[in-house]
């Protein structure tokens, strides 16, 4: 997210996006893995990360706002898809490992760019809301990680 301002439906689809990346590998981990503190984190972001990209778009229909494709979501896209396929290759306690290292960066990421770019960029209230709840929300899911791969050693 560098460069020209973003604009309110621009980070609204980075947001979004970033929220489906994670719901996409969270189904790869419970295809795959068999650990139940891996699955129960998985399930968690799978339900968490739906929901608050249910509640953008239904503040984006609000204010009927149509969500901008970017650099920013593209690249974010790219990067998930070499991600999984790279998870996509380890089972058993390689995957399990890997994933919730995975999941680890990808909030640190995804928070600092909420907390650094995103919320500090949006324009409209409810938007900025919106990303603040979701970024509360994602920096629990971080700790939770933190504490699944600490167990997993």
């Amino acid at each position: 997210a560098q460069g020209a301002k973003l604009t309110d439906p621009q980070i609204a689809h980075i947001a979004y996006t970033a929220g489906q990346i994670d719901m996409q590998t969270a189904q790869l981990a419970l295809k795959k893995s068999k650990s139940k503190e891996v699955r129960d984190f998985a399930t968690q972001m799978e339900r968490d990360h739906k929901a608050v990209n249910d509640k953008a778009l239904a503040l984006l229909n609000k204010l009927k706002v149509k969500p901008e494709d970017n650099e920013t979501s593209r690249t974010l896209t790219k990067q998930a898809s070499d991600s999984r396929a790279e998870l996509s290759k380890l089972n058993g306690a390689a995957f399990d490992k890997a994933y919730m290292q995975h999941e680890v960066d990808y909030h640190k990421a995804v928070n600092d760019t909420l907390q650094n770019t995103l919320i500090p960029g949006a324009s409209n209230q409810g938007l900025k809301d919106l990303l603040s709840t979701g970024l509360k929300i994602f920096q629990g899911h971080q700790q939770h990680a933190e504490q699944v791969v600490a167990e997993l050693k």
